[in-house]
């Protein structure tokens, strides 16, 4: 999808559609008010009798015969919020836009809206109008030849473009099927997708990670035709010497639950399981674009969690890559076993922060619902750190305990700890706990993206399906690090 600027007045503009907004307050914005006077007062008529409120995220579509150059315009109304919300707001409201234009084909599309985030405005645009039909013959959404923007400088225009395509790769990652995303299919695609790029990879295959001990990423993959990998990927925009930053992320490309098995309306979505290493491999493609100057590394542990004859059983103990003997209580308690050597290994290359991305636990869901991630730290300063980024990104994030009185819940009679706790109370903090034991002390944040990650139903700004959250945090987070 090509991004670029419009120098041409909105009255002037010949794009197949125009887009301008509304505020909260009713205000109409400069265009607005340009096209409304154009029109005749259409825009101002429409709010008076309330046949459209001007709502945050809500539209109402126009078909000019004279006035303006432009066949259609579409009116969005956009939230003048506080500061700390401009990414969202602006994300939401070109979403919006985007999305209801997206109903049909179109070649250009221009957007004359002052968003307080140009930058996320322009992302919002690219993922509201790209779907996840990917398999459809009748598409619902279609991608635009050409989005333009007025009043966006280049370097605006570029960082946007950049975010909305590391945004719309993960969201494409999480919705392929997973008979066609698996741990060595899931490789190739990164690393097909990143060539090019000054991003090293590494991949360690069944037989490495035998010899590496990661004993808990090879029980999880055990019951699965499909062998898991492990794919760590280097950037080095910073001198040699300065700090790393890590980001991890769960890559369970299916889920069946293993031998505790998942009922079948649980298990349906569960090509969503591996969101948190497609975050992380999408952020890792906008920082290396952007030539951020900053030292990063990513950590994806792919597996398939299935069932056969060799599957991984209760009652197993295992002993991890970082020397911690587990039982299991629960093979669908997968994620956090994964985790527990992917970390180990991050951990063991000498980084300077941590930070870890799943789709973990239904519990996080429980008490946050579904747009919100759970963020579990050993270390305030570096959650402070993360929690503003994630404020600046327009991700919604919330603070959960880590009270020491969780790690009796995860104690083990017959093993150092067990992979879930006792009962199902606490279960999104039990697990955090339980990811505690590997990362020593090294200062990391846990980030429990299980609700917003994968929405069943679509939203105004989006299609149902992969979000791409937390990829504009992650991306914010590098941008501002210093170690």
């Amino acid at each position: 999808m090509k991004v670029a600027a419009t120098s041409a007045s909105v009255v002037n503009c010949t794009a197949e559609a125009i887009v301008v907004a509304v505020l909260s307050d009713q205000q109409l914005t400069p265009a607005a008010e340009e096209v409304d006077i154009a029109l005749g007062g259409v825009i101002r008529r429409l709010l008076e009798s309330g046949e459209f409120s001007g709502a945050h995220a809500s539209t109402v579509t126009l078909y000019p015969t004279s006035g303006l150059a432009t066949k259609c315009v579409l009116v969005v109304g956009m939230e003048n919020g506080s500061p700390a919300e401009a990414a969202r707001l602006s994300r939401e409201a070109a979403g919006a836009a985007a999305k209801k234009l997206a109903a049909k084909q179109r070649g250009q599309v221009a957007f004359f809206v002052p968003f307080p985030s140009p930058v996320a405005g322009v992302c919002g645009a690219m993922v509201g109008c790209t779907g996840q039909d990917l398999y459809r013959a009748e598409k619902k959404l279609f991608p635009f030849g050409e989005l333009l923007f007025s009043g966006l400088t280049d370097q605006q225009l570029v960082e946007g473009q950049v975010l909305g395509q590391a945004v719309n790769w993960t969201r494409l990652l999480v919705n392929t099927p997973p008979a066609d995303m698996y741990p060595q299919s899931f490789v190739e695609q990164v690393q097909a997708t990143l060539s090019g790029l000054p991003i090293r990879s590494e991949v360690w295959d069944a037989t490495r990670l035998a010899s590496e001990n990661c004993q808990a990423i090879l029980a999880v993959g055990r019951g699965s035709v499909r062998e898991p990998q492990l794919l760590m990927l280097h950037y080095r925009g910073a001198a040699a010497n300065a700090p790393v930053l890590a980001l991890v992320g769960k890559g369970v490309t299916f889920d069946s639950g293993g031998l505790s098995l998942k009922p079948s309306e649980s298990m349906l979505d569960m090509k969503c399981d591996m969101a948190g290493a497609a975050t992380v491999v999408g952020a890792m493609q906008a920082i290396a674009r952007m030539q951020l100057p900053v030292n990063v590394s990513a950590y994806c542990g792919l597996v398939e969690n299935m069932v056969s004859g060799d599957s991984y059983k209760l009652g197993d103990v295992i002993r991890t890559r970082a020397g911690v003997s587990v039982e299991v209580h629960n093979t669908d308690a997968e994620g956090r076993l994964v985790l527990a050597d992917t970390m180990h290994v991050a951990c063991g290359h000498g980084v300077r922060h941590l930070i870890d991305l799943a789709t973990l636990t239904g519990a996080c869901m429980v008490a946050l619902g579904r747009q919100v991630s759970g963020v579990f730290t050993n270390q305030q300063a570096w959650c402070d750190t993360v929690l503003q980024a994630a404020t600046r990104a327009g991700d919604w994030a919330w603070q959960m305990p880590m009270y020491s009185l969780y790690n009796d819940l995860i104690s083990s009679s017959v093993a150092d700890i067990k992979n879930v706790g006792d009962g199902r109370w606490g279960g999104a903090i039990t697990a955090a706990k339980f990811l505690e034991r590997f990362v020593g002390d090294t200062p990391w944040v846990h980030v429990d993206i299980a609700g917003p990650s994968f929405a069943e139903r679509p939203w105004n700004w989006i299609d149902g399906g992969a979000s791409g959250c937390f990829v504009p945090t992650l991306i914010e987070l590098a941008r501002n690090y210093r170690g």
